[in-house]
């Protein structure tokens, strides 16, 4: 996507690669998923359905989630606001994984398209339960559990939307979240995550 230059290309501008890439319908989530980064996905999203409501949308995904070497940086929700908004909207997303597909990150790298989920040979994907980093009395730590088990229970439900696709029943995804379980990009697709691997040629 990066434009040929025409003439001196010492005398030009360099090019803005975000907008060229986004012209070409790619959105890019590089980053744990916190609000700042969900809202832009979002409006990227939405306006790429406004632009065209049949094109496909490409969403390539180097992502931990919404926590970080085990430092929790940004709600679950966040990651639901994204996949609502894939289900919602008409055109296809077709999801990459590139780098990294962690947690919340490998559910949107699921929701792709079906027979359009991908990812790079050297990628690396996980599933696991969400991580709590609560601390307080113990009234507030009994709802915040609360909480954490709706939310892994609202990620089951997804993935067991998704069930026909991983080939696996919502208690067997319950129990792989158990515990962190990687994937190298063949052992995802095997598992059902993605449908192909992308091999360079």
């Amino acid at each position: 996507v990066i434009p040929s230059l025409q003439g001196d290309a010492s005398s030009q501008s360099p090019p803005d690669l975000p907008s060229y890439i986004f012209k070409e319908r790619i959105v890019y989530l590089g980053m744990t998923l916190v609000p700042s980064v969900t809202e832009l996905i979002l409006a990227e999203l939405l306006y790429l359905q406004y632009e065209d409501s049949k094109k496909p949308i490409q969403l390539y995904i180097n992502s931990t989630g919404t926590s970080k070497d085990g430092q929790k940086y940004g709600y679950d929700t966040e990651a639901f606001a994204v996949y609502d908004t894939i289900q919602y909207i008409k055109p296809p997303v077709h999801t990459v994984a590139v780098g990294t597909a962690w947690g919340e990150a490998a559910m949107l790298l699921a929701s792709g398209a079906q027979g359009h989920r991908s990812a790079l040979p050297a990628a690396s994907i996980m599933l696991k339960q969400p991580i709590s980093s609560h601390r307080g009395q113990a009234s507030e730590l009994e709802i915040h559990r609360q909480e954490m088990r709706n939310t892994k229970a609202q990620m089951v439900r997804i993935c067991g939307i998704l069930a026909k696709t991983l080939k696996k029943s919502e208690a067997e995804v319950s129990k792989d979240l158990n515990r962190p379980r990687y994937f190298d990009a063949y052992g995802a697709k095997e598992y059902g995550i993605i449908d192909k691997v992308r091999v360079w040629s």
